[in-house]
């Protein structure tokens, strides 16, 4: 089961957000660029260690069947412990299999993986030791595995005291400390306050515009995704209608076209981590 790099550590500005949000709710500019400096340098703080892992190897996860399994088994566990999953809830793990890369096929794994972590007397512990044991010293593999649960965790507006315990348990398991844990769930919720904010919708619609010029599904694989660009670039570029010897107009459409589908392509590889 290839699983894409789960997350781009570099994208880590959530802290930059929040600083500047809450600096302009004062209506004092001055305040906004004091919330932009130490958002930051929350980022900073908070990415270094990731970035320096990042640097080291282009993928967080090594035993790729273990982590999905894992992840989206926790997750069900997680869901049912106040006794019902929501809609929310389902989302939100629906999301995490997009954004990872899972296709049509790993997607039915990942959903026949979250039921079994709903089923009565799952045994949570073993699940996440076996993931522990599969991630060895890589600290970066275990963040990451926490910071998308918690994107399931925190998807409804509250979250149960069971479901905080379980969490916590959860960082034991996997060696994570309440500072750590406490900036992922900062982080976690300036990214779901930011999908629900004017900023959010607009990028949601750079998304829409960018799958539209490729032609492609949100719902497409990556590998579906990188043969819609290949094909376009070599329907679209200048130098593929060079032998035609084609006018000024039609080699400056050749070049705008060229230019919209690498953008857009540059941020679906950016957001899916398409490599």
């Amino acid at each position: 089961m290839p699983l894409r790099p789960i997350l781009r550590v570099l994208d880590l500005y959530w802290g930059k957000i929040i600083g500047v949000l809450a600096g302009l709710a004062t209506t004092k500019p001055l305040l906004a660029v004091v919330g932009l400096i130490l958002g930051h340098q929350f980022d900073r703080g908070f990415a270094e260690r990731f970035r320096q892992d990042s640097e080291r190897q282009h993928t967080f996860i090594g035993a790729d069947a273990a982590f999905v399994r894992a992840l989206f088994r926790s997750m069900g566990h997680l869901a049912k412990l106040d006794g019902r999953v929501t809609e929310d809830e389902i989302r939100a793990a629906r999301s995490v299999m997009h954004r990872i890369g899972l296709g049509p096929r790993d997607v039915g794994h990942a959903i026949a993986w979250f039921n079994e972590g709903k089923e009565p007397g799952f045994a949570l512990r073993g699940c996440v030791e076996d993931f522990r044991r599969s991630a060895g010293s890589r600290a970066d593999a275990r963040s990451t595995f926490l910071r998308l649960l918690l994107e399931v965790v925190f998807a409804k507006p509250r979250v149960t005291g069971p479901e905080r315990a379980s969490v916590w348990q959860i960082c034991q398991w996997l060696d994570i400390g309440r500072v750590e844990l406490a900036q992922l769930e900062a982080m976690t919720r300036a990214q779901k306050g930011f999908r629900r904010s004017p900023a959010g919708d607009a990028d949601r619609g750079r998304l829409r515009d960018a799958y539209a010029v490729l032609g492609v599904q949100p719902t497409a694989t990556n590998e579906e995704i990188k043969k819609a660009y290949r094909r376009l670039m070599n329907q679209t570029h200048p130098d593929k209608i060079a032998s035609s010897n084609p006018g000024a107009d039609a080699v400056a459409e050749a070049e705008r076209r060229t230019r919209e589908v690498r953008k857009a392509y540059e941020l679906l590889k950016v957001r899916r981590t398409i490599r």
